[in-house]
């Protein structure tokens, strides 16, 4: 019977030495009945007739963030409001960014200060929208948070968001010291999450106590499973033919994408800070979240993965009333309590 069981196991082990692509048949989605409903709204929700419908000249890329920009304002504000968060606008080194403040602080967190990227596949979200997640981080982990609304193209294009992140860090290292602060967000500030503490890294500069790079896109090559197999599940990116691909690329501006500042899966992640990810199985940056994540773990950093039932890219930001929500920056909050000085 052994003797069976290994020939059996040979024959496998030969088949599969020729990789080969799978077909999946087309089969209904269910919505799962163990997430909340509004996380079952989130998960219904349709997929975008123009999800790859991609500006072709810089007023068009400009006339398309204007849009996303416009249209955030009054979602924020209400946000803002319903979380007790107070919001201003300053300048750090130059560099337009978000204050923003809880009504309640826990003691211990007087004196902690966290540095927020937000997300938009590098060329949207930007104005009072970028400190969506922010107010988040604000309202329900009662941190003060600063929201970095980057430059992004056609006005500026690669390192420039990058630059203007590690500038905001360096001048709150005046008031601050690296192991009372931490850097989180999502999507493409995932990414620059993990981008600025290479960079920082390289500087030679103190790093960070923690940070938390939420779904990053940190593969801009194309690379990752999840790609195809959550193509046309997530109803957020929805494929790899999306939008978000060539905004990326516009971004790069023709440099090499493998670079590991635009594609941090790729760089040096030892003597990393601790870090906490978050994702969900529908997530079309699943992939890109879990070969961070045991990247990381490969380089002896601390490194714990979220991953939430059927969310698709970013779903736990979207909703401040969803149990979801509460949890995913619940972790986050303890995470960098656990971590950051007092």
């Amino acid at each position: 019977m052994r003797s069976g069981w290994i020939g059996a196991g040979l024959a496998l082990m030969a088949a599969g030495a020729a990789a080969q692509e799978r077909t999946i048949p087309t089969r209904p989605l269910p919505v799962p009945a163990d997430v909340s409903p509004q996380m079952q709204a989130i998960i219904s929700r349709p997929i975008a007739p123009t999800f790859n419908v991609v500006p072709k000249t810089p007023e068009e890329w400009a006339a398309r963030q204007k849009a996303s920009a416009d249209g955030a304002v009054q979602g924020v504000t209400a946000l803002a409001q319903r979380l007790h968060v107070k919001v201003e606008t300053r300048q750090m080194a130059g560099v337009t960014v978000y204050e923003v403040t809880p009504a309640t602080m826990a003691p211990q967190n007087r004196n902690r200060l966290l540095i927020h990227i937000h997300g938009g596949c590098y060329v949207l979200g930007g104005g009072l929208g970028a400190a969506n997640e922010a107010v988040m981080m604000a309202g329900l982990g009662g941190y003060k948070v600063i929201s970095v609304d980057y430059r992004m193209p056609p006005a500026a294009y690669f390192p420039a968001a990058l630059d203007d992140v590690v500038s905001v860090y360096k001048e709150a290292l005046k008031t601050h010291p690296a192991k009372s602060m931490a850097v989180f967000g999502s999507s493409a500030g995932g990414a620059l999450t993990l981008e600025t503490v290479l960079r920082l890294k390289q500087l030679g500069l103190p790093l960070p106590a923690a940070m938390a790079p939420g779904t990053p896109m940190a593969d801009l090559t194309g690379v990752g499973d999840s790609f195809h197999a959550n193509a046309m599940v997530d109803n957020v990116l929805v494929s790899p033919e999306g939008f978000c691909g060539p905004a990326a690329e516009f971004y790069a501006h023709g440099h090499d994408l493998k670079d590991p500042l635009l594609s941090p899966v790729y760089g040096d992640y030892a003597g990393l800070p601790p870090a906490l990810l978050t994702t969900g199985t529908r997530d079309l940056l699943l992939s890109n979240t879990v070969r961070v994540h045991r990247k990381l773990k490969d380089a002896g950093v601390e490194a714990e993965l979220n991953v939430f039932e059927a969310e698709p890219h970013g779903a736990y930001s979207r909703d401040d009333t969803a149990p979801e929500t509460h949890q995913a920056f619940g972790d986050i909050a303890r995470f960098f309590d656990k971590h950051l000085a007092r």
